[in-house]
């Protein structure tokens, strides 16, 4: 799992898995797309937060090419 530490990486559009609060433990990834980036630093260090399509919010884990 490549870990994605960077804002500039993320922008509206893009397909990510990201992994929700709720699933922090289990590691348990959901797919989307991204609609807001909620993180305002240009790094973090569990991953960017964002909000998908979907409304639901998580931690950046993958950019799905």
């Amino acid at each position: 799992m490549n870990m994605v530490y960077y804002r500039k990486d993320i922008r509206p559009g893009i397909h990510v898995k990201v992994v929700q609060k709720q699933d922090q433990r289990t590691g348990k990834l959901t797919e989307g797309t991204v609609k807001d980036i909620l993180t305002n630093s240009a790094t973090h260090p569990h991953g960017i937060k964002v909000r998908l399509e979907s409304g639901i919010v998580g931690r950046v884990k993958e950019i799905v090419q």
